[in-house]
């Protein structure tokens, strides 16, 4: 009798143990999704993305000679004037 509950101790000692094991690997596998970066630093290294920062986009052109404003993409040419394009495909200087 007292093997039986001897074996039958150990057998729920082992289960204890297995099923601690078994929950503590499924915590760690649980990932951590870092911190999304501030809108306005993609904003400032992206000069395809609209602004309506005035500051920013004049920053952006001088850095990367092109910046979207207010949903209109702004170039910069080579005699550093800023023109954007029309529909019709046509420069216009500002």
């Amino acid at each position: 009798m007292t093997n039986i509950l001897l074996i039958l101790f150990f057998v729920l000692l082992f289960l204890l143990f297995f099923y601690s094991k078994r929950n503590r690997g499924l915590a760690q596998k649980t990932k951590i999704i870092p911190t999304y970066v501030p809108f306005l630093k993609e904003q400032e290294f992206n000069p395809d993305i609209s602004t309506d920062n005035w500051d920013l986009h004049k920053h952006r052109l001088d850095k990367f000679k092109r910046s979207q404003y207010k949903g209109l993409t702004f170039f910069v040419s080579s005699e550093k004037r800023i023109y954007y394009l029309s529909e019709e495909g046509d420069k216009v200087y500002c």
